[in-house]
């Protein structure tokens, strides 16, 4: 048990029965009546935000989440395979699973599986990636008047903006928090 005092962003509580991740939470003082904790939570199963206001002070469950190093191995259809960096057992998870990590995920990338009670809760891939470019569409010279962007696919099939003068083959270095390209590497 831990008290709401302790909250802090990401961290994972269980609250009647279910899990969720703290997205936000602010420390309210009113001028009337007792402090209290305003927090906005994701529920982990179904994906759905709550807003759930806390007694300042209040227990509550703090879920035990491990979290455990696997590297990518490659993908099965709709499923994506992975391995354990210790006992080199073999796991797959469907892609709705991962949600958006399916743009950034290559061949012997790792990651951070999370589990709750033996039970996959979440993913976490590093927060920047190297990928190619698979696909550029030509940039014509002299078509703006300063800077200028394109959209290009990387080799995991995600889409992102880059400056004009990326073309096919170039390795990028890419924010997987925003999606957004930082430099060529």
């Amino acid at each position: 048990m831990i008290s709401t005092n302790d909250f802090q962003t990401g961290m994972t509580i269980e609250l009647d029965g279910e899990l969720y991740t703290i997205l936000d939470y602010d420390h309210v003082k009113p001028g009337k009546g007792g402090a209290f904790i305003q927090t906005e939570l994701k529920n982990i199963d179904t994906g759905s935000i709550i807003n759930k206001r806390f007694r300042s002070g209040e227990k509550v469950a703090k879920a035990h989440i491990e979290a455990k190093k696997y590297q990518f191995l490659y993908r099965d259809g709709d499923n994506y395979v992975f391995m354990d960096n210790e006992t080199y057992e073999q796991i797959e998870l469907a892609a709705d699973m991962l949600g958006n990590a399916t743009d950034y995920l290559k061949e012997n990338l790792e990651i951070e599986i999370e589990f709750y009670q033996e039970k996959v809760v979440g993913v976490k891939v590093p927060n920047f990636v190297e990928l190619a470019v698979a696909d550029a569409p030509p940039a014509i010279k002299g078509n703006t008047v300063s800077g200028g962007s394109k959209k290009v696919t990387l080799e995991s099939g995600a889409e992102v903006k880059v400056p004009l003068f990326i073309e096919a083959g170039d390795i990028l270095k890419i924010d997987t928090r925003s999606g957004e390209y930082i430099e060529r590497v």
